[in-house]
């Protein structure tokens, strides 16, 4: 199974009321963080360790994993020899391995994931963003990854609201890449990627953006892949993405939810 690095570092400014007090991967819905929503879905498909690329209030993403083995489970507290004996019941709990790595709060994106790279090592590995939720086979992505023997695959959706622009060839190859702008109505990365080691050489430092300086180069030497995912996709931007993704899982109907509780 394959490492997961996701990025947790950005402001998250468009969710001011949110972020004040905790990074935007931290904001719940259905009482959980969508972090933990994200890595339950790498979960599912048998992706256990994770890297967390922190930065901005990087303390609370610590703090709660810290904890979150004592709140998920029942726990006795026995001071009654004189010490401090604390006995867990049942034990229920993923079988995570996390890593948290404070990137710091104004490195870009190809800065988070380079300093990351000893954590890595020289394997493949996936890489998505804190802030949406999908339902890709990831299964599906990793094979079709591993049959074009590129440097990097992408996932692609169509949305309406815009992210990095793709130009997608016959061969799944993509020709071009450029950030966003008002017209476009096209498809779009969705993150959900899966990487080479070789990415690193493309990565200059912290001030490297992934999306447009990365992926460019990697597009200018035909590295870069997409794999077209026609499901569900949803970034939480907004407050109103909020609301509707915690509608969904209020209601049973969240696409990207395959676990069970």
């Amino acid at each position: 199974m394959m490492k997961v690095v996701i990025l947790a570092g950005g402001y998250g400014t468009r969710l001011s009321e949110e972020v004040q007090y905790r990074p935007k991967p931290m904001v719940e819905i259905g009482g959980k963080p969508i972090l933990w929503h994200i890595m339950k879905e790498y979960s599912y498909y048998g992706h256990n360790e994770f890297i967390i690329c922190a930065g901005y209030k990087q303390e609370v993403i610590k703090e709660w994993f810290a904890n979150y083995f004592l709140y998920k489970n029942d726990v006795t507290f026995d001071y009654s020899s004189g010490e401090n004996c604390v006995i867990f019941h049942d034990r229920h709990c993923e079988p995570w391995k996390v890593t948290i790595v404070d990137t710091g709060p104004d490195t870009m994106t190809g800065g988070r994931i380079k300093r990351v790279q000893k954590y890595i090592g020289n394997e493949t590995f996936l890489m998505t963003y804190g802030d949406g939720v999908c339902d890709v086979d990831i299964a599906k992505l990793v094979e079709f990854h591993s049959s074009h023997g590129k440097l990097a695959t992408l996932t692609a959706v169509f949305q309406e609201q815009q992210k990095g622009v793709l130009d997608i060839g016959r061969d799944n190859s993509v020709r071009s890449f450029r950030e966003k702008n008002r017209i476009d109505g096209t498809v779009i990365n969705a993150g959900y990627m899966v990487l080479e080691p070789g990415i690193f050489e493309h990565i200059e430092g912290d001030h490297t953006i992934f999306e447009t300086e990365t992926l460019g180069a990697l597009t200018e030497k035909g590295e870069l892949m997409s794999y077209l995912h026609k499901g569900f996709w949803q970034c939480m931007d907004m407050k109103r993405e909020m609301v509707m993704l915690e509608k969904m899982l209020e209601s049973n109907a969240a696409p990207w939810k395959k676990w069970q509780d």
